[in-house]
């Protein structure tokens, strides 16, 4: 197969985590006899330092025209204040959008060796394999009108959360699609005693299962589910909810596995090229030292080989060659290890090197 693939590094430890990824996929490549063509942008703050703006029309355009995206982290000290009419996120609302991502999966699995890296007690943590769809293109981060203004002397800000049919039930049918593949149940997360757009929410959700009855369908709200990750979290399987909800349940979500440096994420549409990144931030504090972990961008290079080129045999090889590595002790410092970003990538490829 031959694809073509954009690295967006980005900021922070952004691309010293792409790097190795990168690393990996050129191994597999050599290994299953495939051609991938590697394009590095820039997209984030670093962008912003070269061009006055996050996402060039440039940058977007060779986006949309590859097989697949893979992007490190954005957004840093130096780009912080909230005020600013440029911010490095704004790139990644924009990307998303051009690409016309709706889904984002995220999976979430407590690795057997490091139980002890999480702070939850041990026995709420077996058999913990989530995935979390959160929606994308919607909610209260894309809602019109809003803004602020001064009124009678005293400040006003207004964001208002919106959501189409068309969008609800998109995102509510890849779940129960994926849901299918796995242990079959769909928790759909809302907040339908309070806010008419989850409202609408459950009643799609009720209507695609309705239509799906082999798989199991329940409504939780959101505050609820919240608890229950914590409680209960080897109860889910297949969790969707909407854009903000999402986007707080998958960061608490990622305390069980022990570290946001494990977890990768696919962002994905219907057709075209997805977007591929580890959940973490860019950690400035950390970037440039060679510590960073890469094993969130290489689960999300995994992700790509599944989801945007089709090669589940590679993906699977990717993934248990990073779980052999845990397996056997390999750790970097947020897991209380030494390796470095490069050492720990060396480990698993040496482990993909290891098995057919």
């Amino acid at each position: 197969m031959k694809a073509t693939i954009v690295v967006l590094g980005g900021d922070g430890i952004g691309p010293e985590v792409t790097v190795e990824a990168m690393r990996v996929l050129k191994e597999v490549a050599a290994r299953y006899g495939h051609a991938f063509a590697f394009d590095q942008r820039l997209m984030g703050g670093c962008s912003i330092d070269e061009h006055g703006v996050a996402l060039t029309e440039e940058v977007l355009v060779a986006c949309k025209a590859a097989n697949a995206v893979l992007l490190g982290a954005v957004g840093g000290p130096k780009w912080d204040d909230p005020r600013a009419k440029v911010r490095p996120e704004q790139g990644l609302l924009a990307l998303r959008k051009g690409l016309g991502v709706y889904a984002n999966l995220r999976p979430v699995r407590v690795h057997p060796s490091l139980v002890d890296a999480s702070p939850l007690k041990p026995e709420r943590l077996r058999g913990v394999d989530i995935l979390v769809l959160r929606e994308l293109t919607g909610g209260l981060y894309f809602g019109q009108p809003k803004g602020r203004k001064v009124e009678g002397g005293r400040q006003k800000a207004v964001d208002t959360l919106e959501y189409h049919d068309y969008e609800v039930e998109r995102v509510v049918e890849l779940a129960f699609r994926l849901a299918r593949t796995r242990r079959g149940r769909v928790t759909s997360v809302d907040k339908a005693n309070v806010l008419e757009s989850s409202r609408l929410w459950r009643e799609i959700a009720t209507s695609v299962g309705a239509k799906n009855r082999e798989v199991a369908l329940e409504h939780m709200l959101v505050d609820t589910a919240s608890m229950r990750l914590i409680q209960n979290p080897a109860g889910f399987d297949v969790l969707v909810t909407e854009n903000m909800f999402g986007d707080i349940l998958t960061d608490e979500a990622s305390v069980l596995a022990g570290s946001m440096g494990l977890l990768p994420s696919a962002s994905i549409g219907d057709g075209g090229p997805g977007l591929y990144e580890p959940i973490h931030g860019s950690a400035p504090d950390i970037a440039g030292r060679g510590i960073a972990n890469p094993l969130g961008t290489i689960l999300s290079a995994a992700l790509l080989l599944r989801h945007s080129l089709g090669l589940e045999e590679e993906a699977r090889a990717v993934e248990k060659a990073v779980d052999a590595a845990i397996t056997e002790g390999c750790r970097t410092s947020d897991l209380s290890g030494s390796l470095s970003t490069a050492r720990m990538t060396d480990e698993v490829i040496r482990r993909l090197q290891r098995h057919p």
